[in-house]
């Protein structure tokens, strides 16, 4: 037992110029490469934080922005339909006033050819009566001898 004892103090002051150089190691690590890349990190975090952020407040001023523009666009859009329903009243109020001046004009040379037509068809019979007469002075005259005298034909 005691050769094993010595045996591991050997081991163990054979390993203390190793544990004291991996401490020293450990170490310099800290101080070379742990700290500087620490300091980057945060430095690149704090950097990606205001980005973020600063994207935050660009997303927010464009829905903003997007919301006015959308309210304008609708009031436009508005404008135009108004206009374009003012525009088809008129466009309907003058077609039914030339309809309506159109029915009229229509309706007196209406009663203008049926003023002429009654007229006509009055001449007419006046016409027919006064043939008649003589037509009928006529035909007796041919059916009747020469002798008899013809009656008449009173209206």
């Amino acid at each position: 037992m005691d050769q094993i004892l010595r045996q591991l103090g050997e081991l163990v002051l054979g390993s203390v110029p190793t544990m004291v150089l991996f401490i020293l190691l450990v170490i310099a690590y800290g101080v070379l490469v742990r700290r500087p890349l620490d300091k980057v990190l945060a430095e690149r975090r704090a950097r990606t934080s205001g980005a973020v952020e600063q994207a935050r407040g660009a997303i927010a001023a464009a829905e903003a922005e997007t919301s006015v523009y959308e309210d304008k666009l609708r009031s436009a859009k508005n404008e135009i339909f108004q206009a374009r329903d003012q525009k088809l009243k008129q466009w309907n109020a003058e077609r039914d006033a030339a309809l309506e001046q159109v029915r009229q004009s229509t309706q007196e040379r209406i009663k203008t050819a049926r003023l002429d037509i009654e007229q006509s068809a009055a001449a007419a019979r006046s016409q027919i009566e006064g043939l008649s007469s003589e037509l009928s002075a006529q035909i007796l005259k041919a059916v009747l001898p020469a002798g008899v005298v013809a009656p008449e034909v009173t209206q």
